[in-house]
C-alpha cells in the first residue's frame, strides 16, 4: 500500500495544475539572431542536429530574435503548450551586447515557461579552437616558417556592437586566437564599431604584415560574413557553422547555466545566468 501511495504521489508531481505533464529536464532553446540569407537558417539547423546527436533525449528548440521564424516568443509558447516547465536559452551570439542583455531577457519575461539565459558563446577556448580550424581549412599553415609568421597576421571579423562589453569580449577572443596562432590578431567589425575590416587590414599591412588572413567570427553565412570575406587580401575562413566544437560549446553553456548561482531577476519567470 505504501508503494502504491508513493507511486501515485510521484505521478501527481508530474502533473501541472492545469492538467498538463511536467518535464523535468529543462529544454535547450538556441536563440539565433535571424538572417535574410537562407544559408543561415540551414546552418543553424545543422548545428542543432549535431547538438541532438551529442545529447540524446535533451529537448532542443530554435527561436529567433528577428527576421526568421520561429521567433523566440513563439518557440517558448510552443514549449509551454507541450507542457515544458523550464528552458535554458543559449544565445547563438559571440559576445555580450544589447541582444543578450535586453532583447532575449525581455522576450523570455513574457513567457509562461520558466527561463534562464545562458552566456553568449564567446569568448571561450572552444570558440577559438573552431576559429583556428576554420583558418586551417582555408589554407592557414600551422607549420609555417618563422619568416612566414613574421609576415602573417589575422583580422578577426565580427558583427560589431556599440556595447563596450561586446568589444571587450571580441578583443578577448582575438587575444586567445593570437596566442594559439603565434601571430597578431586584430579585431574588426562589420557595423556599429571600429575598426572596420578594411581599416584593420591597412593597419596590419602598414606594420609589414603582407599575409593577412581573415577569421570569420560569425555563427553562420550572411551579409556581414560575405562582405568581410570579400575584403580579405589573402585567405578568408568560413563562418563557424555546424562545427563539432560549436555543438559542444552550446551544450557547455547550457550545463553552465544550470549550475550557475541564480541572480535576482526583474521577473519571477526569468533567471539570467
Amino acid at each position: 500500500m505504501n508503494r502504491i501511495s508513493s507511486r501515485l504521489a510521484h505521478q501527481l508531481r508530474l502533473v501541472q495544475p492545469d492538467g498538463r505533464l511536467r518535464t523535468h529536464r529543462p529544454a535547450l532553446v538556441a536563440v539565433a539572431h535571424g538572417s535574410r540569407d537562407p544559408r543561415a537558417l540551414e546552418t543553424v539547423r545543422a548545428l542543432l542536429d549535431r547538438v541532438r546527436e551529442l545529447r540524446p533525449g535533451l529537448p532542443v528548440s530554435l527561436g529567433h530574435i528577428e527576421l526568421n521564424a520561429p521567433l523566440l516568443p513563439d518557440t517558448l509558447a510552443e514549449l509551454d503548450a507541450r507542457g515544458t516547465g523550464s528552458a535554458v536559452l543559449v544565445p547563438l551570439l559571440l559576445s555580450r551586447g544589447y541582444h543578450v542583455k535586453r532583447d532575449i531577457p525581455e522576450m523570455a519575461a513574457t513567457a509562461r515557461v520558466r527561463t534562464r539565459v545562458a552566456a553568449p558563446l564567446g569568448p571561450h577556448p572552444l570558440l577559438v579552437d573552431t576559429l583556428y580550424e576554420r583558418l586551417v581549412e582555408a589554407g592557414w599553415d600551422p607549420h609555417a616558417t618563422a619568416a612566414e609568421r613574421r609576415a602573417s597576421a589575422v583580422v578577426l571579423a565580427a558583427a560589431g556592437s556599440r556595447d563596450p562589453e561586446s568589444r571587450l569580449d571580441t578583443g578577448r577572443t582575438a587575444a586567445l586566437l593570437a596566442h594559439r596562432l603565434g601571430v597578431p590578431v586584430l579585431p574588426a567589425y562589420a557595423s556599429s564599431a571600429t575598426p572596420t575590416v578594411p581599416e584593420a587590414i591597412r593597419t596590419l599591412t602598414s606594420r609589414g604584415r603582407t599575409r593577412v588572413a581573415l577569421a570569420s567570427c560569425f555563427t553562420a553565412p550572411g551579409r556581414f560574413a560575405t562582405e568581410c570575406a570579400a575584403a580579405a587580401p589573402w585567405i578568408a575562413a568560413s563562418p563557424l557553422g555546424a562545427h563539432d566544437k560549436m555543438a559542444h560549446l552550446l551544450l557547455h553553456r547550457y550545463d553552465e547555466a544550470l549550475t550557475a548561482v541564480p541572480k535576482p531577476a526583474a521577473s519571477r519567470k526569468l533567471t539570467p545566468a
